[in-house]
């Protein structure tokens, strides 16, 4: 089978790359030159743990092909992926033009019967603007060919994204006729023989489900950060409260972390778009509101932590970061909460330096020469009057407290992730802070 996916990020390149593992012949799509150059030569864009060798091997294999032009290849393919950036307007709408795009030149290149498979979170009914999108195209053309739309949401975990693709909970997809059924059956029929769950659906069901699943996942962090946050005031411990409760089998003890909020490009992005979708529709999603405002307040916890510490005289402190990354094994920043506390320390007056296994290019990328750059987490606590965990990477997990008690020049330790026994860096001689306790 024959498939082209347009936009080779994060959710196309890891897509075509596992499809082609299992069999597809695959070509990715990009209008950047210069990544599709790079992807020939095997300069991957992103980080993701074995992706390169994916990519190496099915490229190799002659199974996973790059090009800039979608019209090329179209003939030779059945299914055409939509799978391209949809960023949030600043009214929080996601922004649809590079969806559209790719449906125009669809209906400008198709020639025979074609599925055009949207992968990129997009709002409830943008199926049928990318429709009537590709009427107009044929429309001008004076041509009445037949194709079809679907809805295939992603739900890949940044990080495990390649075990996640092949070893799914579910699959879903959103189709409106058999004969979109049956080509999709084909397509996932890998996933069908080892009995995952591929579940059909309508276009419009699909793509609210994947908006319903990470809002969900957002409602329970921001709920347990709240939860956190009241558990400081009235001295509770927000570890014995998640155990407490998640051992109930009806809550489960899934994404019940306290934290110093999320961030990544779904999480944030899905839930101002849904809160969106609620006022174009006239209602006002409260429980999502309140979701997002709590995850706003929560990114800045960590610096009103070190100012509370400081007395409110942060300014000429030496604050060293752990963890830039918005979750362990990505150097995704987007929304990161690291972004906000850097922001924050820096516009305070505070000298910052930074550590983060594979993020350090993406941060000097984003915020350049406003911080300090470590070459290893003991490097960067160097004189620090202070250190702040913000992403709970692997080796974080058992530092030497000895060995950065002695280079530091404070003691103050404010863990971002509660990953640290408060017990141990208390006997280490450190004025140890955490998110609910």
């Amino acid at each position: 089978m024959n498939i082209a996916i347009v936009g080779s990020g994060y959710v196309g390149l890891v897509s075509g790359a596992c499809f082609a593992e299992m069999g597809v012949d695959v070509t990715c799509v990009d209008i950047d030159k210069q990544k599709i150059d790079n992807l020939i030569a095997g300069i991957i864009p992103i980080y993701e743990p074995g992706l390169d060798e994916l990519v190496a091997r099915n490229s190799a294999a002659g199974r996973l092909h790059f090009t800039t032009s979608l019209e090329s290849v179209i003939d030779d393919v059945e299914i055409v992926f939509s799978a391209v950036g949809t960023p949030p307007d600043e009214d929080g709408s996601a922004d649809l033009q590079y969806v559209l795009e790719v449906a125009r030149t669809f209906g400008r290149c198709i020639k025979k019967y074609a599925l055009l498979v949207t992968k990129s979170t997009v709002p409830v009914g943008t199926s049928k603007k990318i429709k009537q999108v590709i009427n107009e195209e044929l429309a001008k053309r004076g041509e009445n060919i037949p194709f079809e739309v679907a809805s295939n949401p992603e739900f890949l975990k940044e990080g495990a994204a390649i075990k996640d693709f092949m070893s799914p909970d579910r699959v879903v997809i959103g189709i409106e006729s058999d004969r979109a059924k049956k080509v999709m059956e084909r397509l996932y029929r890998p996933f069908l023989l080892n009995n995952f769950r591929v579940i059909f659906m309508d276009i419009a069901s699909a793509e609210m489900t994947k908006y319903a699943a990470n809002s969900m996942l957002a409602t329970r962090i921001s709920f347990m950060n709240d939860i956190a946050n009241l558990c400081e005031l009235v001295g509770a411990d927000v570890n014995m409260v998640r155990k407490g409760i998640g051992s109930d089998v009806r809550i489960g003890n899934k994404f019940l972390y306290a934290g110093c909020g999320y961030g990544g490009s779904c999480f944030p992005k899905d839930v101002k778009a849904l809160i969106h979708t609620g006022k174009e529709n006239g209602y006002d999603m409260r429980i999502i509101e309140a979701v997002e405002a709590v995850n706003q307040y929560q990114k800045e916890i960590v610096y009103k932590k070190l100012n509370d510490t400081f007395n409110n005289n942060i300014k000429g402190k030496r604050i060293a970061i752990w963890g830039l990354s918005f979750k362990p094994e990505t150097d995704d920043m987007r929304e990161a909460p690291s972004l906000i506390v850097i922001d924050k320390l820096v516009k305070s007056g505070a000298d910052v330096i930074v550590y983060d296994p594979v993020a350090m290019n993406e941060c000097r990328r984003r915020i350049g020469d406003k911080v300090e750059y470590a070459k290893d987490m003991y490097d960067a606590v160097i004189d620090a009057d202070a250190l702040a965990l913000l992403t709970e990477w692997k080796e974080f997990r058992l530092p030497s407290w000895s060995v950065i008690h002695k280079a530091m020049k404070g003691n103050i330790v404010v863990d971002g992730r509660n990953i640290y026994d408060p017990d141990e860096l208390s006997e280490a001689g450190f004025q140890y802070h955490c998110i609910g306790l």
